[in-house]
């Protein structure tokens, strides 16, 4: 896959990152069934959250390329925190933009984009 030299610099920097603040923690927060809270402020922080939406709306708008090798990297790291991640952009941000009306978008995508509010869905299961 032929990367640019921006898609490059975001996967190297979100490796280092993984590699240094979710990697060396991942398996205890897994054995304490602790949600990496400090760690989402961090990716938050990272702009990690906001690669899939519109600068209008508080994002950095990387595409998708860059998201799905940041998302790797962060898998790598963390597998849990790349869930919240692909929740957060993909099924919180993505379908606001394509299908929110001006009114939701105002509401929601800058607090998404931000960290500041997470992205998630309801599932139900019949058997659970």
């Amino acid at each position: 896959m032929l990367v640019n030299d921006e898609q490059q610099q975001i996967s190297d920097a979100v490796r280092q990152f993984a590699q240094e603040r979710l990697r060396p923690f991942a398996e205890q927060w897994d054995r304490e069934h602790r949600f990496p809270r400090e760690a989402i402020e961090e990716m938050a922080e990272l702009g990690l959250f906001g690669m899939l939406v519109p600068e209008q709306w508080g994002g950095s708008d990387t595409g998708y390329v860059a998201y799905a090798m940041a998302l790797e990297e962060i898998a790598a790291g963390d597998g849990a925190c790349s869930t919240i991640m692909s929740v957060h952009n993909s099924v919180g941000c993505v379908p606001i933009l394509k299908f929110g009306s001006e009114q939701q978008k105002q509401q929601f995508l800058m607090p998404l984009a931000s960290g500041a509010m997470l992205g998630a869905f309801a599932l139900t299961e019949p058997q659970a």
